[in-house]
């Protein structure tokens, strides 16, 4: 009787041991991956006790639910930071995409002599720490009329995330076979609209992938949020939170209520990064080997 080669080879793969450095590795991202877990689910569980109740027994499970934490934390503002937060993260993040595809379309396709040079320039964009921009963007914004408004704080996230937006969106381009394009160029198809009919569809997961990164970056973003919106009106979520803290120093802390605001900006990035995911690492990963 004959055994499969795929058999043999799967057994022959289990069968070898693994190196103990590598069993060292695994072991110290399970401990790091529980580790958060067991945080995550001590905030959901403290969101739904009294401040008292944290305190006499924070570790043990809730005795009753205490929902109306999630009440106060909406009536300290928390839900219309939300709309703000949705509002300002998804259009800057759908406006990076739409500028930052052509730009890395033209690095890996038709900028032969000067794309090298261009891209590092895009690189050294990620080595600048975001401190460093802060006070030129803020004196910028005054200029024109856009601080202390959500238009003024989407085109300071768009700029922000260039850099890393084009980095990303090159290397995936450069994935894509030629042979498509050229296939089109014979058809009469002139540079525009093989990259309009032709490239954008193929690119569709590098582009939500760098769509959801941005997103997700935008969505937890709170210095340059801090330094150029002042009015309630205009918070996000990470600004409300901040608001309700310095408030209940002076009220008395509302623990539960504080961990229900946590709650509130942690829980909606972690279902669209559970759900999309395989999406998001995907699209990373195809253009890694160019």
């Amino acid at each position: 009787m004959t055994v499969p080669l795929s058999t043999t080879a799967r057994t022959s793969r289990s069968a070898t041991p693994r190196p103990p450095l590598r069993r060292i590795g695994l072991i110290l991202v399970w401990v790091f991956v529980a580790t958060n877990l067991f945080l995550l689910l001590w905030m959901v569980l403290s969101s739904l006790r009294s401040t008292r109740e944290i305190f006499a027994s924070p570790w043990s499970l809730p005795a009753s639910v205490e929902l109306s934490n999630y009440v106060t934390a909406f009536d300290s503002g928390f839900g219309r930071a939300a709309l703000n937060s949705v509002l300002v993260s998804s259009t800057a993040a759908v406006i990076s995409v739409v500028l930052a595809a052509p730009a890395a379309y033209a690095l890996s396709r038709r900028l032969s002599g000067a794309a090298g040079p261009l891209t590092m320039l895009f690189v050294l964009g990620l080595g600048v720490p975001g401190q460093v921009l802060l006070i030129p963007v803020f004196l910028m914004l005054s200029q024109i009329g856009l601080v202390d408004s959500l238009l003024g704080l989407g085109f300071a996230y768009v700029a922000l995330s260039m850099p890393f937006t084009v980095f990303l969106l090159t290397g995936f381009f450069r994935s894509l076979p030629q042979e498509v394009e050229e296939a089109a160029a014979l058809d009469g198809a002139s540079p525009a609209r093989a990259f309009w009919q032709i490239v954008l569809p193929l690119a569709r997961s590098g582009m939500i992938t760098a769509f959801l990164l941005q997103f997700i970056n935008n969505w937890n973003e709170t210095l340059f949020s801090l330094a150029l919106v002042q009015s309630n009106d205009n918070y996000t979520l990470p600004l409300a939170l901040a608001r309700f803290i310095g408030e209940q120093q002076y009220k008395g802390a509302d623990w539960g209520g504080m961990f229900a605001g946590l709650c509130l900006i942690v829980a909606p990035m972690l279902v669209l990064y559970g759900w999309l995911s395989r999406r998001i690492i995907t699209g990373m990963t195809l253009g890694i080997g160019k």
